[in-house]
């Protein structure tokens, strides 16, 4: 099976959710077919794609029907099993890789290679699978952190902020137990994110990098430009880089950093990785002539990347719960471009759509 695929050709989604919809809507449009691969039978990704297999993502025999209609399998989020990833590449190029996956799922796995083998500096961290080992890694770490869960986190959950005496008490528990790290907490100036694509081929693009809010722990807006010098632009840019050729990776990643500041000097952190199109990304849907969901598409079609310029300035909002009652008024706005993601229920929390507010280019 060639590496490249032709019009026509089928793509494998796993994941129904809204990345997964933006993701074949991209592919549509490009004359390729999507095949969408979810436990959840009221998947958004479903109305938008020619295909569907409702089943788990351990069933074998459905996994490999899946695999043998389809000319490459990509994933909209990170927690694929391993076993799936291993399953569906005895029979199809799995794009990213499974270590691209093996790496991101495992805090302590990401820290390590993000440090060791792309190059890049981290938050201290320290691995920890008990009440003693926290107490101890805390002794370490100046008696603060930030526990996390290795496997299973996002939006803030899987995670406990340590500043007092108070917060270390039964912590191990209130997570479950689960294996862990301590990262030490950096006074970070703001946190930023940079959406970097890798073809087949090995060429590299990197969108600009956004100015991150967050609200109750989910990402509320990006906006772009970032406020940060031109030279931590390009070091962020060049990290980006660094990380996605050490990976071998090949379709779109979201990495996260902190910026900080050390007196007249900017240092910046990798927060982590993201393996797929990313929710800090949405803006290029509107801001750019190549958005990357095109450009995931492109990636792991085989098919030369596009440009990633920017021909506006643009804050993305998230519409997060109710916030998505909002819409008719975003309509009004005369530069507002509304995304709305075809989520049945409104839940408190749950990302329901987005908006992307452009203005001139700076």
């Amino acid at each position: 099976m060639g590496s490249t695929l032709r019009p026509g050709d089928t793509i494998g989604i796993l994941g129904g959710g809204q990345l997964g919809r933006m993701i074949a809507q991209a592919a549509s449009r490009m004359g390729l077919k999507c095949h969408i691969y979810c436990p959840d039978e009221n998947s958004p990704a479903f109305e938008v794609s020619e295909m569907k297999t409702i089943a788990a993502y351990e069933d074998e025999q459905a996994l490999t029907q899946f695999a043998k209609s389809v000319s490459v399998v990509t994933y909209e989020f990170e927690n694929v099993p391993g076993e799936t990833a291993r399953i569906l590449e005895q029979f199809v190029p799995v794009r990213p890789g499974p270590h691209a996956l093996k790496v991101s799922q495992d805090r302590l796995a990401e820290k390590t290679f993000l440090s060791e083998k792309a190059a890049t500096q981290v938050a201290p961290f320290i691995k920890v699978d008990t009440q003693a080992e926290l107490e101890a890694a805390l002794m370490e770490l100046g008696g603060q952190g930030v526990l996390k869960t290795r496997r299973f986190g996002y939006d803030g959950k899987g995670q406990i902020m340590i500043r007092t005496p108070e917060d270390i008490e039964g912590a191990m528990n209130k997570l479950g137990n689960q294996p862990s790290i301590l990262e030490g907490i950096v006074p970070f100036e703001k946190e930023i994110s940079v959406i970097v694509a890798r073809g087949v081929d090995g060429t590299v693009k990197c969108y600009d990098p956004a100015d991150n809010y967050h609200k109750n722990h989910i990402l509320k807006t990006s906006s772009v430009p970032a406020d940060i010098p031109a030279e931590t632009t390009q070091e962020t840019i060049e990290m980006a880089t660094r990380i996605a050729v050490a990976l071998d990776y090949v379709g779109v990643m979201g990495v996260e950093l902190f910026v900080v500041r050390n007196g007249d000097t900017t240092e910046l952190k990798v927060n982590e990785i993201a393996p797929r199109v990313h929710n800090s990304g949405h803006w290029t849907e509107d801001a750019c002539p190549v958005n990357q969901f095109e450009q995931h598409v492109r990636a792991v079609a085989g098919w030369p990347l596009g440009m990633p310029t920017r021909a506006h300035n643009v804050i993305m909002e998230n519409l997060i719960g109710d916030d998505v009652n909002s819409w008719e008024a975003a309509l009004l706005e005369p530069n507002a471009h509304l995304t709305l993601y075809g989520k049945a229920e409104t839940r408190e929390g749950r990302k329901m759509g987005h908006i992307n507010r452009l203005s001139p280019k700076s």
